[in-house]
């Protein structure tokens, strides 16, 4: 019989590569080479027949680092915020609903993605001003209207809700994959359910937080329509900034030394805060590997 001749299996990736490659490596190269550059005169958007750090020096001045820290803080705390609801909910959705259900409490997680992002936002801008329902029922009950727009508050309230189905679905697939008869294993040996929480199910669904905590922090670093409908000056974010370089100042070597700093800053922040979960979950490997090293002798 003739052999058959397979192409080797990479191959297979050869099409998402090229795509990465096109809409991700190649555009972050570019604006990378532009932030060496400067803007020629009144009229031009870069030039880089100079090289230089100018455009990093201006970047950390005390009035965008303030920028950059308040994107920082709003960044972390939106993650945090969308994992300390996102997981009661999920958890409940993929141990405790009727399996019957499931399918329609995720079709219901994902409605707020079938309508356009600044669509959403714009909604939040109605319901939390002062002359929204929430500020009349507010002053219904004899208190004072409701003075959170155009504050900090108010952009974490548009980026929970905008990315919070981000942490949700993470979450439901890694609680889901912690098989039934795991859970009850650990319960017949004498565990109860918020030590089986902490010692099967959390560690087995690190994984997804891991992922939902990635998916909700990187975007939500660089989203700018949020804090612009929300925010004001009180909730200026970075991503703000860049764009404005690119579209008003038309200033693309000093908005891309803001984007490639943004992007630094991300990846130091993921960093630190993964060097710090490592060491905080430190002395719980420890205890686990002496508690089985011990029984096994």
């Amino acid at each position: 019989m003739r052999s058959r001749r397979r192409l080797p299996g990479f191959l297979l990736a050869v099409p998402a590569w090229l795509w990465l490659l096109a809409f991700f490596v190649a555009p972050v190269l570019i604006v990378f080479w532009y932030s060496f550059g400067y803007k020629p005169g009144l009229f031009g958007t870069h030039a880089n027949d100079v090289l230089s750090l100018d455009r990093y020096a201006e970047v950390l001045t005390p009035t965008f680092f303030d920028t950059f820290w308040n994107t920082l803080w709003i960044g972390v705390a939106g993650t945090l915020l969308c994992f300390v609801i996102g997981a009661p909910v999920a958890y409940w959705m993929a141990l405790k609903a009727p399996a019957r259900l499931r399918g329609l409490l995720l079709a219901l997680v994902l409605v707020p993605f079938w309508t356009n992002f600044l669509v959403r936002t714009i909604g939040w801008l109605v319901i939390l001003s002062p002359e929204g329902w929430i500020s009349h029922a507010m002053q219904a009950f004899g208190l004072a209207p409701l003075e959170i727009l155009y504050t900090r508050p108010a952009v974490l309230f548009g980026v929970v809700y905008n990315y919070l189905p981000l942490m949700i679905l993470p979450l439901f697939v890694a609680f889901d994959r912690v098989e039934l008869p795991v859970r009850e294993a650990s319960k017949d040996l004498g565990a109860t359910r918020w030590r089986t929480f902490w010692r099967i199910t959390f560690p087995l669904a690190r994984p997804g937080i891991v992922v939902g905590a990635l998916l909700v922090y990187i975007p939500l670093m660089g989203d700018y329509i949020t804090a612009t409908v929300l925010g004001g000056a009180k909730g200026n974010m970075v991503g703000q900034l860049v764009a404005s370089q690119f579209q008003t100042a038309q200033n693309w070597a000093l908005g891309s030394a803001m984007a490639v700093t943004l992007i630094l800053i991300i990846l130091l922040s993921v960093a630190i805060i993964a060097a710090a979960l490592w060491l905080l979950s430190l002395p719980f490997r420890l205890r686990n590997r002496i508690t089985v090293e011990g029984f096994a002798s």
